[in-house]
């Protein structure tokens, strides 16, 4: 007899792991695929894979947590003693629970960053067109999309900019006199790099920001929603030589940013938005150089900061009233397949039940059997695994060919 499937969310993040020990575990693009078809060859059906800056976990229902780890570790650089050291594996409503969690907000290195949700969006996205969302998974994926909306617009545990992009801007402009008269150089031009622009423009005053990408057109396009400069790739020594503050937020799964790279003399801040690290660590060491990490960047708090925690409350209780509406869908739809069964049975031609008299509508009365059963069922919740069982004992049902 098959094993039962249960829900297991696996993973790393900025709670249990530096950045350096997150970045062994981060996937890249074509790391990500070959995961995807790994699961698939496995049978899992439904898996959600987040792969940030703060964590990289897996979600899905499966037989057991080790095949999501093994998954995680053969194609990431992690290592079992690592992962022993500061990974974790959350099971069922505990597991349901952490995802809630962390798309509303309330797991993120900045409490009420909302740029997760949409990351999670891509991610199931993903899973869907790989085939690996096939029912569980996009009801709670808009559970958790549900909750996340409900607590943007019902708490003010979002007030104020709260992403990494703003942190790294707030940084600049507390400890970079006369910003708007500085030479800025952003390195790569991807999600938190659009966003990290268009808040260095609002807040920064600054007309001369220069941005650079691997692929010039990524830059071109964000330069034309806001007053920067694009410089080609071929450029970028020369345009970090100019510079007085380097923000890198490129994706690649090594240094960009390395010694060979930098001759300047002047002072010059660098902030690494990446995971893993783009910029090499040594360079912080390097005379006239500061260089700035994301954890950093992520334990600066302000006033903001703790009016927002006074809401945490509040969000927790819109959480878990959204999460129960989940659970109990749940509940019910893992008795979907023995009602299945039982349908099949009296509707088969060679079954024979007296309480369908001959020539009867046997789809009809197929249907309303079922439906005073799964009422009964609903109504009955403390008895529904007892009532089910019995089903399955009194007319030799096989549920799990409807799995």
């Amino acid at each position: 007899m098959p094993k039962t499937k249960q829900f297991y969310a696996v993973g790393v993040s900025h709670k249990t792991a530096s950045i350096d020990l997150r970045g062994h575990f981060s996937l890249s693009d074509s790391k990500l695929h070959a995961l995807f078809l790994d699961a698939k060859e496995k049978e899992i059906q439904d898996l959600l894979l987040i792969n940030t800056c703060n964590r990289t976990e897996i979600y899905a229902w499966t037989t057991s947590d080790s095949i999501l780890v093994d998954l995680l570790l053969f194609h990431s650089e992690g290592t079992e003693k690592n992962f022993r050291e500061i990974g974790y594996s959350y099971k069922n409503e505990i597991g349901i629970n952490h995802l809630f969690r962390v798309g509303t907000g309330l797991e993120s290195q900045i409490l009420g960053d909302f740029e997760i949700i949409g990351q999670i969006k891509q991610s199931f996205y993903r899973s869907k067109k790989m085939g690996l969302a096939q029912g569980n998974l996009e009801r709670l994926i808009n559970s958790v999309i549900q909750a996340s909306k409900r607590i943007k617009t019902e708490t003010q545990i979002s007030s104020g900019a709260t992403s990494v992009a703003f942190a790294s801007v707030q940084y600049i402009l507390k400890n970079v006199k006369d910003i708007s008269k500085k030479n800025i150089l952003l390195f790569g031009t991807g999600k938190i790099g659009a966003n990290t622009c268009e808040n260095l423009v609002k807040h920064s005053q600054n007309d001369h920001i220069v941005l650079i990408n691997r692929t010039q057109e990524k830059a071109e396009k964000i330069a034309g929603k806001f007053p920067v400069q694009v410089k080609p790739f071929g450029e970028l020594t020369s345009s970090i030589l100019e510079s007085d503050v380097l923000i890198v937020a490129t994706s690649s799964q090594k240094p960009t940013i390395t010694a060979d790279l930098i001759h300047n003399q002047k002072p010059l801040l660098i902030l690494d938005l990446s995971l893993p690290r783009n910029v090499d660590a040594s360079l912080d060491k390097r005379p006239n150089t500061r260089v700035i990490h994301l954890d950093e960047l992520s334990q600066i708090t302000d006033a903001t900061f703790e009016k927002r925690k006074k809401f945490i409350p509040q969000a927790e209780r819109i959480l878990e009233t959204v999460k129960l509406e989940f659970m109990e869908w749940m509940v019910h739809r893992k008795y979907v397949p023995t009602l299945k069964a039982f349908k099949e049975k009296i509707t088969t031609s060679n079954a024979n039940f007296e309480f369908i008299p001959e020539n009867g509508d046997t789809e009809y009365m197929a249907q309303k059997i079922m439906g005073q059963v799964a009422a009964y069922l609903r109504s009955n919740p403390h008895k529904a695994d007892e009532t089910v069982h019995l089903l399955q004992e009194v007319f030799e049902l096989n549920p799990d060919r409807f799995q």
